[in-house]
């Protein structure tokens, strides 16, 4: 386990939440890449055990995924770049700043649930609140749009995640650059990999 780690199978988790449009990329027989919003199912211990989605049906995607189902699916979390101009330290050199995981994945199919993989992906992004918006209001359009998606489960084989977010830094400068980057979601990024774990 390296200092780019990230320290539980929660933080993985909260990344994809949090950035939910993830790559999937496969190589047979020929590479596709297509980006896609994901939700994810979580195992018992935390983990992300399956992502789940849709496809658009006329994606060559599609077909490559149904006669060779792995895939690799990347997530981009907080990045950027973090200039020696915020920092005091002399000789400090300039770095990249980010947080990505990995997924190997087993891709199946499943267009009878295309219903309820919108509706995950729906109530994820609008938070689930009271009032928010449903399928139900699309009316009539809804049942002929939803036959030209296909829904699918890609069961996790392998995940890797690297969080470099400053764990490296001397506490001074943390703070340095915490405080004058002008991107508020990598700097919230860099507090919450920087605080010390919980003793609850």
């Amino acid at each position: 386990m390296s200092r780019w780690s990230p320290r539980n199978a929660g933080e993985i988790a909260a990344l994809v939440a949090r950035h939910p449009l993830a790559w999937m990329v496969s190589a047979a027989p020929s590479f596709h890449a297509t980006p896609l919003p994901l939700v994810a199912d979580l195992a018992s211990d935390g983990s992300i055990a399956a992502l789940v989605g849709h496809f658009a049906l006329a994606n060559p995607q599609v077909a490559a995924l149904r006669d060779q189902p792995r895939a690799l699916v990347l997530f981009q979390g907080a990045q950027g770049y973090i200039s020696p101009e915020l920092v005091t330290q002399p000789q400090w050199a300039p770095t990249w700043n980010y947080a990505v995981a990995r997924f190997e994945v087993d891709v199946c199919f499943a267009p009878e649930r295309n219903g309820e993989a919108l509706d995950r992906l729906i109530a994820h992004m609008e938070n689930d609140h009271p009032g928010r918006w449903t399928v139900a209001r699309m009316g009539e359009r809804y049942e002929p749009m939803s036959r030209h998606i296909v829904a699918f489960r890609a069961t996790v084989l392998s995940c890797d995640a690297t969080f470099k977010l400053g764990q490296d830094e001397r506490p001074e400068s943390l703070a340095q650059i915490i405080a004058a980057h002008p991107d508020a979601g990598l700097t919230a990024a860099m507090r919450e990999a920087n605080e010390p774990p919980s003793t609850c």
